[in-house]
């Protein structure tokens, strides 16, 4: 179930809650949870590398954030699973063992990893979903509007299509991995935009988000449908983007159909500035990262009001309802809105996307 109660983007609530005091607060209600000093061990536990923004994005800046909230005194225990469930449950072991104070879990699978959820609850461990909603009893779920996100890649790849588009149209889906349940709900975004208005030719789930597997499954995409028959491609993130125009280039497809995208990857943004991608979804990480660190720091502090105010929102998981949840909204990235979001939140500069190889593009749209 969907259900948004927030009517402000992160970085707003951020700064009005800092501009408050809230920030400082501590919960002086019964269901304050004794207090713990600065001296703290937040895990983090982030599931892939294939995808670049873990490394490059969300564990730099939690790690900082942490350190910003608690005088430098807090640290931060991360591991990655590198895709691999099992690899994260001994992961998710070891901080329990290791008595962290509390735990971000970004999950690879979310009903596999339910039963460690478990443990680190009955260890007195608050665990906080990140990013992607876990099972089991977490005490928290920060992330972006994931059917959202789906409604811009939807709504963006008709706009691409143009006031032509017509049901007869043939589109690729390319979705993201089944143990995901964040990529169920991009799907469901999607088709609420797509139904009725194009033709899903085909549909894959991506192992693992794995771009050599949309390789391959656009592969067969190609030649179920012939190359030339293909008006555009869902594509659920940047990097799965890359193996479809891979496996597109090799079919000798000169003119490539519209393909969207999602996390503003740098490759991703280079091509959506050489024409190759029509968009990514951007989603503002700072504000992710750092609401995630606040959470986790006022959870472990006992600083109720603060915790109350970043988590507005409510999710339900197949296994629990009614969960505090903070949704952050998403931006569509198209070539005319690049300088004003990747490049004005200083995710890149504009000479991390204009290499020699694309300086001509960029002088093209104004990217200088």
């Amino acid at each position: 179930m969907r259900r948004i109660a927030i009517s402000v983007a992160a970085s707003t609530m951020t700064l009005s809650l800092a501009g408050c005091g809230v920030l400082n607060a501590t919960g002086d209600g019964a269901s304050a949870s004794p207090s713990k000093g600065d001296d703290l061990t937040v895990g983090l536990l982030l599931p892939e590398t294939a995808n670049t923004r873990y490394d490059k994005f969300d564990y730099p800046i939690i790690k900082s954030q942490v350190a910003d909230l608690t005088n430098k005194h807090g640290k931060v225990e991360y591991a990655n699973a590198g895709a691999d469930a099992s690899r994260q449950a001994q992961q998710l072991q070891t901080m329990i063992d290791d008595k962290v104070d509390v735990i971000l879990l970004d999950a690879v699978d979310s009903h596999a990893i339910a039963a460690g959820v478990k443990k680190a609850k009955d260890a007195g461990i608050p665990v906080i979903a990140y990013d992607r909603l876990a099972e089991g009893p977490i005490d928290a779920y920060v992330s972006f509007d994931n059917e959202l996100v789906g409604e811009v890649q939807g709504r963006s790849l008709l706009e691409a299509l143009g006031s032509h588009a017509d049901s007869s149209d043939k589109i690729v889906m390319m979705n993201g991995s089944p143990t995901d349940p964040n990529a169920k709900q991009f799907k469901e975004g999607a088709l609420s935009e797509l139904n009725g208005k194009v033709t899903i030719a085909a549909s894959y789930d991506t192992t693992d988000w794995n771009p050599q597997v949309a390789d391959v499954d656009m592969t067969k995409a190609i030649n179920q449908i012939g190359k030339n028959n293909i008006a555009g491609v869902y594509s659920a993130n940047d990097a799965i983007a890359g193996g479809i125009i891979k496996a597109l280039k090799a079919a000798g497809v000169v003119t490539l159909p519209p393909i969207t995208g999602q996390d503003a990857e740098l490759d991703g943004v280079q091509r959506i500035v050489a024409g190759e991608q029509y968009m990514s979804v951007y989603k503002p990480y700072p504000d992710e990262a750092q609401a995630a660190a606040q959470m986790a720091v006022a959870k472990v502090q006992g600083k109720d009001i603060q915790f109350d105010a970043l988590t507005q929102d409510k999710v339900d998981s197949p296994t629990a309802k009614d969960i505090p949840a903070k949704l952050i909204q998403p931006t569509a990235l198209t070539k005319s809105n690049i300088k004003s979001t990747v490049v004005a939140d200083g995710i890149y500069t504009v000479a991390d996307i204009c290499t020699a190889k694309y300086k001509v593009s960029c002088a093209e749209i104004g990217l200088k």
